[in-house]
């Protein structure tokens, strides 16, 4: 009984977050900058976090996800469902990261478990886990030589599959909210990670 009461009170929680949201986001809609600040201050570190492990760069991360604010601000009225807000502002982070990637002529090497681990708080399961859905991860944490093989391998899947990865395996979030972000079905983020996941683990078979 008391693990249903500490459900209830959980949904009821996040009820009240979404619904507070979706006020400020219709605040800002009306013209409210203050409104507007405080979305900036509930989704900054998800969006810095989102760039950064899509661009492997602090200083570009900061600067994508200050413009996917600035954007987003300027865009705000199109929105016609402020409860989608979260899903739109990282489509946005997303779109802005990966249109970044292709106009960057040369790129700083990514230590990937560094970025992978932007803003988490544990470690398990393990990037390498994660990353291709492996059941263990005996060898221990990625070693130099993974860490570029790794990166290299990320760099050659297509943005989508990618973008899917990280989303979900790395991320965390839930497929439907991955979908929304896409703009796709939440079959095709499924098969997305699952092609991103073996094409991974293929290119990566003599490291794991």
């Amino acid at each position: 009984m008391s693990n249903l009461l500490e459900s209830s009170d959980l949904d009821t929680e996040l009820e009240v977050i979404k619904s507070s949201e979706v006020d400020l986001v219709r605040r800002a809609q009306a013209g409210d900058s203050a409104a507007f600040g405080s979305l900036v201050r509930c989704h900054q570190r998800r969006a810095v976090s989102l760039a950064y492990r899509l661009l492997g760069n602090a200083a570009d991360a900061a600067d994508v996800s200050q413009d996917a604010f600035v954007r987003a601000y300027r865009n705000l009225a199109q929105l016609e469902d402020p409860e989608r807000f979260g899903a739109w502002l990282m489509r946005v982070v997303s779109n802005l990261s990966l249109n970044y990637r292709r106009s960057r002529a040369t790129r700083a090497a990514t230590s990937l478990d560094d970025a992978l681990e932007v803003g988490a708080e544990v470690r398990r399961p393990t990037t390498r886990q994660r990353l291709t859905g492996a059941a263990e991860d005996a060898a221990g944490p990625l070693t130099d030589e993974l860490h570029g093989a790794v990166s290299r391998a990320l760099e050659r899947l297509p943005d989508k599959q990618r973008l899917a990865l990280i989303l979900f395996s790395v991320e965390g979030l839930p497929q439907k909210e991955v979908a929304d972000i896409l703009e796709c079905s939440v079959e095709l983020v499924k098969w997305n990670v699952f092609q991103a996941r073996n094409k991974l683990k293929e290119m990566l078979a003599e490291h794991l």
